[in-house]
């Protein structure tokens, strides 16, 4: 008999979890290294696996459950992550990332909470047509900008934009689709896109999908012409802070869900 791959009874193929492994409430950086530093925010962390660009690591914060996955870059890496996560008990899952402007009036050092994300990116048509729209949870977006908010970030709430090409975006102009990518991108920002990444589109598309809760936070790094970056030190600091938001989120999330409110 052949063996699933998404079956509990062995080891998840990429990210080597079991049920019992992975908490209910999982944050996604893309960097391994991210999932150390969110490890070290969590008390009584514990090293459960590390795959090729998957590392885990469960603990608690705040007394609750929280384990962290690292993704990898792009949505093919963070879709594996996804539904093996699911697969072993995953049921609240947030994007911890960053990100460039998509708009002028977006800046470096600003922080993106996702309503929704533009499905620029294949992975997620593996799954549903692009007709289905990639949209979060609307508990976790509240939560996400009430805890942003909390500690003094500057955050907005919006849509993001997901790609899969890093590099094409960043210098267009030398591409034979350079005309096509600058009609987009244009019409993207005019739509009211506030900024770009890599993952977000394809975790809100599989959250609908696997009927697990999605959200997603994002630093901006760079400004709308990448003219303007973060120091690696401003950057290392506003992510430290990006991630307890969203460790402070799903605080907030669980006293909600007893009998809170975020409005």
């Amino acid at each position: 008999m052949k063996h699933d791959p998404l079956s509990t009874d062995r080891p998840q193929h990429h990210i080597r979890c079991l049920p019992g492994d992975v908490a209910e409430r999982v944050l996604l950086p893309g960097d391994p290294k991210r999932a150390e530093l969110i490890a070290g925010l969590l008390d009584d962390a514990r090293h459960v696996a590390t795959n090729r660009e998957y590392t885990t690591y469960t603990g608690t914060y705040g007394g609750m459950p929280v384990s962290v996955t690292s993704t990898g870059i792009g949505c093919p890496s963070a879709a594996i992550a996804i539904e093996e996560l699911t697969s072993v008990g995953a049921k609240t899952l947030i994007r911890t990332g960053t990100s460039g402007s998509m708009s002028p009036d977006v800046g470096p050092g600003e922080v993106i909470v996702g309503t929704a994300a533009i499905r620029e990116e294949g992975t997620g048509t593996s799954y549903l047509p692009i007709e289905f729209p990639a949209v979060a949870d609307l508990d976790l977006t509240y939560c996400l900008r009430a805890a942003a908010e909390a500690l003094g970030l500057p955050v907005r709430v919006g849509v993001l934009h997901s790609k899969d090409s890093f590099y094409s975006h960043r210098d267009p102009d030398r591409l034979p689709v350079a005309q096509e990518m600058r009609g987009k991108r244009a019409a993207w920002t005019a739509g009211g896109a506030l900024a770009s990444e890599m993952e977000t589109s394809t975790l809100f598309v599989l959250g609908s999908m696997l009927r697990v809760r999605t959200g997603s936070i994002c630093l901006v790094a760079s400004s709308q012409d990448a003219s303007t970056r973060l120091t690696p030190e401003e950057s290392e600091r506003l992510v430290e802070k990006v991630v307890t938001a969203a460790l402070d989120a799903l605080v907030l999330d669980e006293s909600n869900a007893t009998g809170g409110s975020t409005r």
